[in-house]
């Protein structure tokens, strides 16, 4: 059954119902999936379509391990870089560059007409971290303010018409002695995780979006947005990853799936940032029973500590294991990470490594038609097919500039190889042709 009248409150409530939604016919035409297919993944909470039903210009994705691995990209402001032009810059730069996703992470100014501007403008999936936004729209300092203050920012940010937020629901008073007891090296490195951790020390309440959830579950609801549930407690070096800590808030995140699920919100759930290779397929596994097959959104991981201007590639390693392994949203990471506040470059050089990173693991989960562009490009190499060969590249404005700056003497070999290129020389001796080196 399909409708183009939206009798129903959110995707999974049309999903249980029977009803095809226009995005979920947009999903299937993406994903070379069958309408009915993703309809019943997303009844099973197994497929989340973020799309708020006030962000009319998005074009809807379907986040699930069994589709194309998505790329979420964090903007916004800070009080040292506070340039709203410069991040609108970096919106249509990462979309352009094949982002499903914008985070806006703002922690400065009049955020709100900026977030506006964003689900008003850009077609991709928009996300916000509610807390992080909370200190600069009451201008008040954290211990001053309410659970009621921090929900009413949920509220706003939907009606905003964001796609999902990020709440950290899962630490709670219990997480506190947690922290204290098993002395982890870098205790908790979420900001918002480190935020709620810290309302909780401070006005000794209980995490507010863990005690009124089912207060948020009714506004995501109203408006449709998906939650992304948060992992306060991601290990932020190698030392703490697959700790109790880490574990324990997953079970809890497993436990509020289900109160999602049964008021028909849909819900991702947060991954580990930093954790050693031979960890990442296991804490997947573990995510997939726990949470029951929801998306699962990682921020890397990240596979050492040691590599501060490099670790968008470290977080490319880490990223293609995980999403190969069941992951269905990179969070991208640029070179600045742990450094600096990304410049355009930057996000440039996050967005292609973390897009490396999802073709490879969807080639490798043999999602449909992943790998065509990968034979396409083989076609093109053999015939020396430059035209086509930048139509395949991911990055083809870099890989022309490279030839281009070190053009070869002859058309049909490159700089590096010349005569001596092993293609053309096979081309020639299958053609019967005579092979001259010299």
């Amino acid at each position: 059954m399909s409708t183009q009248t939206r009798n129903y409150t959110t995707q999974m409530d049309a999903a249980r119902r029977g009803i095809i939604t226009p995005e979920m016919k947009a999903v299937a035409a993406k994903e070379y999936r069958s309408e009915e297919e993703i309809r019943d993944l997303v009844a099973r909470g197994q497929v989340a379509i973020c799309a708020n039903k006030l962000h009319t210009c998005i074009e809807p994705n379907g986040v699930g391990s069994m589709l194309r691995t998505k790329i979420n990209v964090n903007l916004g402001v800070s009080r040292d870089c506070k340039d709203y032009n410069i991040e609108m810059q970096k919106v249509m730069a990462a979309v352009d560059l094949g982002a499903e996703a914008i985070m806006d992470l703002s922690s400065h100014g009049d955020t709100q007409p900026f977030r506006r501007k964003l689900t008003s403008e850009c077609p991709a999936m928009i996300g916000t971290v509610p807390v992080y936004d909370a200190v600069i729209h009451y201008q008040r300092d954290l211990a001053t303010l309410t659970a009621k203050d921090l929900i009413d920012v949920v509220r706003l940010h939907a009606e905003d018409g964001v796609d999902f937020v990020t709440l950290h629901c899962g630490i709670t008073r219990k997480t506190i002695e947690q922290i204290k007891k098993h002395k982890r090296k870098m205790n908790i490195v979420s900001r918002g995780g480190s935020l709620i951790f810290a309302w909780m020390c401070m006005t000794g309440e209980e995490n507010p979006f863990y005690e009124y959830f089912d207060e948020i579950l009714e506004i995501c609801r109203e408006y449709d947005v998906t939650i992304s549930l948060g992992d306060a407690c991601r290990p932020g070096c190698l030392a703490d990853a697959t700790d109790v800590c880490q574990i324990e808030e997953l079970v809890r995140l497993g436990e509020l799936t289900k109160r999602a699920w049964e008021k028909d919100v849909q819900v991702m759930i947060e991954g580990p940032g930093h954790m050693p290779l031979d960890q990442i397929e296991a804490n997947m596994k573990v995510q997939q029973t726990i949470c029951l097959g929801a998306p699962f959104y990682v921020l890397g991981p990240l596979v050492t500590d040691i590599a501060p201007g490099y670790d968008h590639i470290t977080s490319a390693i880490g990223g293609a294991i995980a999403a190969s392994a069941g992951a269905a949203f990179l969070c991208y990471v640029t070179p600045a990470e742990h450094l600096a506040l990304p410049n355009v470059d930057d996000v440039k050089q996050g967005i292609i490594a973390s897009r490396i990173a999802a073709h490879a693991a969807d080639i490798a989960k043999k999602i449909p038609h992943a790998r065509d562009i990968d034979d396409a490009m083989a076609d093109a190499r053999r015939t020396f097919d430059w035209e086509k060969q930048w139509e395949c590249a991911i990055d083809p404005e870099t890989a022309k500039a490279i030839r281009d700056d070190r053009a070869p003497e002859h058309d049909d070999s490159c700089s590096m190889c010349g005569k001596f290129c092993a293609v053309r020389s096979m081309n020639k001796a299958l053609a019967g042709e005579y092979i001259d080196i010299l």
